[in-house]
């Protein structure tokens, strides 16, 4: 497909509308990965390039979150690096293993997820104390999601959110400090992909344009409306995800 006008701006408008998403509860992936499927890239370069571009989208959610203070600082000089070690990993075990072994525990995963959001009502309203066995657990596990970011990716967002929440956090703090544990997993993937070549410049800028003023928007946003916000959105959001995956199932 030619590279014009109307592939430009239909780049950067779906970049906005996923990143927007994205940096709330995750999930812009299921908006710009198939945006960028239908401009004809490889799937491999698709990949790619939906990281890249994602990354920029991601920096933006990011800086947003730890300008506004919700981003705990302690915790993120942490997770930052083993988020993104764990990515580093992912990426090169995927060469080696298909990923897709990975699905039906991935949809599992997403309905639990999705009942115990909806069966707690109250639940992420306000920041608890974080307990030292949750802080230990969060450790191997922000490990293990940057991993599954780099191995196979659909759902990091949301499962972040969901760790941070068990964590102890409300739903505003759980949603600032996913998005920076899973910026470094997007970043350490990128790395990676434009390393092998792998990314598509001419799609990547101007849906990373897009991704970095919808990142910013969704992120403020966010921040203004809190948990009341947040919730409804990370439920809808997961839903999607579940019905996607188990839709993959049975292809």
């Amino acid at each position: 497909m030619e590279l014009d006008f109307t592939v430009m701006a239909a780049m950067t408008v779906m970049g906005f509308i996923a990143a927007f998403i994205d940096s709330v509860v995750g999930g812009g992936g299921l908006i710009s990965v198939p945006t960028l499927m239908w401009a004809g890239l490889p799937m491999l370069n698709v990949l790619g390039t939906n990281k890249f571009a994602s990354t920029m989208g991601a920096f933006a959610g990011f800086l947003t979150y730890l300008r506004s203070g919700t981003i705990d600082k302690k915790i993120m000089r942490v997770m930052f690096p083993l988020s993104f070690i764990g990515s580093v990993a992912g990426v090169f075990v995927v060469r080696q293993i298909p990923p897709d072994f990975l699905r039906p525990l991935v949809v599992v995963m997403l309905i639990v997820i999705a009942i115990y959001s909806v069966a707690k009502k109250n639940w992420g309203s306000d920041k608890k104390s974080v307990r030292v066995s949750h802080y230990l657990l969060g450790l191997i596990m922000i490990f293990a999601l940057g991993f599954y970011d780099g191995f196979f990716g659909p759902g990091t967002g949301s499962f972040m959110l969901f760790l941070y929440l068990m964590m102890g956090y409300g739903f505003l703090g759980a949603a600032a400090n996913a998005r920076a544990a899973n910026f470094a997993s997007n970043l350490a993937a990128v790395i990676i992909f434009t390393g092998f070549g792998l990314v598509n410049f001419s799609y990547a800028i101007p849906m990373g344009c897009g991704m970095i003023l919808g990142a910013a928007c969704g992120a403020k946003m966010a921040i203004t409306k809190g948990a009341a916000y947040v919730r409804p959105l990370f439920i809808g959001m997961t839903v999607i995800l579940i019905g996607k995956q188990i839709i993959e199932l049975f292809k």
